[in-house]
């Protein structure tokens, strides 16, 4: 009797603990799989920090309209095309709080915009201006509160821009429309920020909205129905910091 009630007794002490080893076995493999490095914990609360970005704007010109737009020998559609373009710039990230960043972003842009002039009883002609834009935005951050090695941020600001080639076509008489080389637009967007273990990349979707009148009056045929143009662009930025 006393030899059976040792063998269960011994028995029921394996069993047990077996189990606590499986259990223990299983919390430490959960634990393990739980487990995410944080890279460059303390990166963000640098006071200032670097980068640079590539950048692809897709922008165009918002066409407003003249009286001179209803007259019979005028163009029964004037509009601007989406175009893509390309840019290249750095990234001055100056730390405010936790939760707010200034950031000044210089870059230079390669600019094709184009304005589209349809006509009832002749072939359509476009007026296409290609140009190298200086672009200085200077924008608030908010950082959401950072999950492992990713976060999500919100930003908006303003851009001032102004053109730094000379239009020779212009000068020459070639090109019929004339526009402004100095703009400035309200900026704002959306951005994710992954950490990796020697840097950040964060790509972002920013919108800009251009507040200057562009158009430049003239008394030729390009000029005729066209009051205001406005900038208006969407950009994908590749940030590497």
């Amino acid at each position: 009797m006393t030899n059976r009630v040792s063998g269960y007794v011994l028995r029921s002490g394996f069993a047990t603990l077996m189990l606590l080893v499986l259990v223990q076995a299983n919390s430490q493999a959960q634990t393990s799989y739980k487990y995410v490095r944080k890279h460059l914990e303390r990166y963000d609360d640098k006071t200032i920090h670097y980068g640079f970005f590539f950048a692809a704007p897709i922008s165009r010109f918002s066409v407003t309209h003249s009286p001179a737009f209803l007259v019979a020998d005028s163009a029964y559609r004037i509009y601007s095309p989406n175009k893509g373009n390309f840019r290249v710039g750095f990234v001055i990230n100056a730390f405010l709080n936790d939760r707010f960043d200034f950031r000044f972003t210089p870059s230079v842009t390669l600019m094709s915009r184009q304005v589209q002039y349809d006509y009832p009883n002749s072939e359509s002609k476009t007026e296409t201006r290609e140009s190298t834009w200086l672009d200085f935005p200077m924008l608030l951050k908010y950082k959401s509160e950072r999950r492992n090695n990713s976060r999500m941020y919100l930003l908006a600001g303003g851009t001032f821009s102004f053109e730094t080639n000379v239009r020779k076509n212009e000068t020459q008489g070639q090109s019929r429309l004339s526009t402004g080389n100095v703009d400035f637009a309200l900026e704002y967007g959306v951005g994710f920020e992954q950490f990796f273990e020697f840097f950040k990349f964060a790509p972002e979707l920013r919108f800009s909205h251009g507040l200057v009148n562009l158009y430049r009056p003239t008394n030729n045929a390009a000029g005729i129905g066209i009051n205001k143009l406005t900038t208006h662009s969407v950009t994908l930025y590749l940030n590497f910091e």
